[in-house]
């Protein structure tokens, strides 16, 4: 249930997700209701059926074949190309605050906020290069400072509520006039919810895995739908609605309460074990991401050279430099293009809430493909249960997709940038799918099939002769 809770729970999107209001509490519980805790029986279920690696990327490939899984592994590892680039710029928002609140401006300079999020970048691939004897314990730091911050920010809410009150009324959790930013948030917390999947590599090493995991999984989606509700109400309680930053309400809030308290100190202490959560998760992704696709099976149709080995530390270096390459470009890119660094954090938050959402359209269009079978034969769960998760889970999650390409976030500027930039991104990530799988596997098959079959006509005309 802990690691349920350790995969899920993700503060660095909650002040973007706050920064549309109280209505928010709402679409928590509701993506709770109509997506986490179907993704649980999904991939249980999946995991079930289908115990061999490759999670996501496995169960798409049994059941709807193999360019499905190949787009479903493609879309769930490319996906980290936009969120690592997130967490390391919610970095630079929160480590300004450890010189003092008066810092707090350096996050929204672009050429200091740039330079600060490539030298991690780099520092990172370094560490990870290294391999897990030293990358573990910033990713072990990481995971333990999600947790302390989450509850100081917590418990300061609580304890000002009821020395204080609270300024949050009725009114606050109304929708508004105009819902549009609040649509939008619904993909983000969609996304915020995804991490279930772990359930794929872990069934062999858990006792009684049918009876232990359902109630990992809801036990798991209460604790992290109780974290994330209650971190959102006090970054709604602590910082007035249109000055949320994406990038610094969760020190925002902390300033606030600490400032109540009369322990300002708090503030940059706080700001230090945030960041070095915030660093932590970074190089988790970073370094495990890099792995995905010779563990999925996707390097069939992707460039041998991914896979080299570092000589001495045994690491896929190759595969994280790429990634921190790609990544560093695409925040360049789109850095050129926006007005202000939070533009940049939304853009790339929105791009990869579309791309991790696309593999469990597969996922719960599997279990509908599943018990609609002739053939059915229960796993975990019923096919009536399956049924009525596939059909809760399939529109909810395209709901989560449409609604993040339609709708631009809160503070954004320009609808026609957001459609551009997001929807062009997911477009042009899918089309290298195709090319990848269709082109450039194709030929990589062909020369190997040439390969080997001059290999073999040699040792035969040799023995003629």
């Amino acid at each position: 249930m802990l690691l349920f809770v350790v995969a899920v729970f993700n503060l660095n999107v909650v002040p973007s997700i706050a920064a549309n209001g109280g209505v928010t509490v709402w679409l928590w519980i509701i993506s709770l209701l109509l997506f986490f805790w179907p993704q649980g029986i999904a991939v249980i279920e999946l995991a079930h059926r289908y115990p061999g690696e490759g999670g996501v990327y496995l169960w798409a490939k049994e059941i709807f074949g193999d360019f499905h899984g190949f787009l479903s592994g493609w879309c769930y590892w490319t996906n980290n190309f936009f969120y690592v680039p997130t967490v390391l710029l919610y970095f630079v928002g929160v480590a300004v605050f450890v010189a003092g609140p008066s810092h707090q401006n350096l996050a929204e300079n672009r050429i200091f906020t740039i330079a600060v999020f490539t030298m991690l970048t780099a520092l990172l691939v370094f560490l990870n290069v290294r391999g897990l004897g030293v990358g573990k314990w910033i990713n072990n730091i990481g995971a333990i400072g999600t947790f302390v911050a989450a509850g100081v920010l917590i418990g300061l809410g609580v304890l000002v509520a009821f020395r204080y009150g609270t300024p949050l009324t009725a009114k606050d959790f109304r929708i508004p006039s105009d819902p549009r930013s609040v649509l939008n948030a619904f993909g983000t917390i969609c996304f915020g919810l995804i991490g279930l999947e772990l359930a794929s590599v872990m069934g062999d090493e858990i006792k009684e895995p049918r009876k232990t995991l359902p109630g990992a999984v809801a036990l798991g989606g209460l604790v992290s739908g109780t974290l994330y509700v209650g971190a959102t109400l006090v970054v709604l309680a602590s910082v007035k609605k249109n000055d949320i930053s994406a990038l610094q309400g969760i020190v925002q809030a902390i300033a606030h309460l600490s400032g109540q308290l009369g322990a300002v100190w708090i503030t940059p202490l706080f700001s230090l074990i945030l960041a070095f959560a915030i660093a932590g998760i970074a190089s988790a992704w970073l370094g495990g991401v890099a792995r995905i696709p010779f563990v999925a099976g996707l390097d069939s149709y992707l460039p041998s050279w991914l896979g080299k080995i570092h000589p001495r530390y045994g690491t896929p270096y190759a595969a994280l430099m790429v990634h921190a390459g790609i990544s560093i470009a695409l925040t360049f890119v789109f850095a050129a293009f926006a007005d202000r660094i939070k533009e940049v954090f939304q853009v790339l938050l929105g791009a990869a809430v579309v791309l991790n959402l696309i593999p469990f359209l597969y996922v719960f269009g599997a279990l509908l493909k599943l018990s609609a079978s002739a053939s059915f034969q229960r796993g975990v769960y019923s096919r009536t249960v399956l049924t009525m998760v596939g059909a809760v889970g399939f529109p909810t999650t395209v709901l989560g997709i449409v609604l993040e390409l339609v709708f631009m976030p809160e503070g954004f500027r320009s609808l026609l940038r957001w459609d551009l930039e997001v929807f062009g991104t997911t477009l042009l990530f899918v089309a290298l799918a195709f090319f990848f799988f269709f082109v450039y596997g194709r030929q990589k098959a062909a020369s190997r099939m040439e390969a080997r079959t001059i290999a073999e006509a040699v040792p035969a005309s040799d023995s003629r002769g």
